[in-house]
Order: structure tokens, then sequence, then C-alpha cells
């Protein structure tokens, strides 16, 4: 049997949020290693300039970030174990979320041409 898609039943902003989480992970401007082994802290959380903001070379559409200022969000992640929140200003990205396949990779952080 295949493995579940979204085995942990993230709702779509949720996931969302979490993607970023994982973008955020990977560029040196807003990632430090965590304290724990497998984590990375995600602090310097960007800000929409327009319709949009850049993670790197990505451009992400602010729509698809609001869960980026949501404590809802933050709560929901952090309750199943992908975050330790720190909300609003940085979060701990666990062993968990960063391995956590959301499929929105593609669909969230388009090249930029600015």
């Amino acid at each position: 049997m295949p493995p579940k898609k979204n085995p942990l039943n993230l709702n779509p902003l949720q996931l969302k949020t979490l993607t970023l989480f994982q973008a955020l992970a990977k560029l040196p401007d807003h990632a430090k290693t965590g304290d724990e082994p497998g984590t990375v802290r995600i602090g310097n959380l960007p800000h929409p300039h327009g319709d949009h903001f850049h993670l790197g070379g990505a451009a992400v559409a602010a729509r698809d970030a609001s869960g980026l200022a949501n404590p809802a969000v933050w709560v929901a992640l952090e309750r199943k174990g992908l975050i330790r929140s720190a909300f609003p200003y940085e979060a701990l990205l666990t062993a968990d979320g960063l391995g956590y396949e959301t499929g929105l990779g593609g669909s969230l952080l388009h090249g930029a041409n600015h």
C-alpha cells in the first residue's frame, strides 16, 4: 500500500505555511541550525511588498503566505509536532516538519523576474 498523502490531515493553509517554512529553512538569511539534531530555527520572516514577497530566487504570492501571520496555524503545526512556535518571531522546524511532503513546493514558489 502506498504511503498516505498528507497523513496528518493538514488543511490547505497549514500545508502552505509548512511549505514556506521548509523553503525558508534552506535560506541562510532566515535559517539557523536548531539546538536539537535535525531541527532548523526559522526567523527573519519575510514581509510582502505589493502582492508578493521573495524567498531566495523565488516569488511567493502574499495570499499564499497568510499562515505566516496566523497564530492558529502555528498552533496547529506545533500540535502536530512539525514546529515549535515562538509566534510571531520564529519557529523551530522539527525533523518531522522538514521531512513532511506537502506536495506544494512547485505551486507556491515561482521563479522571480525582478
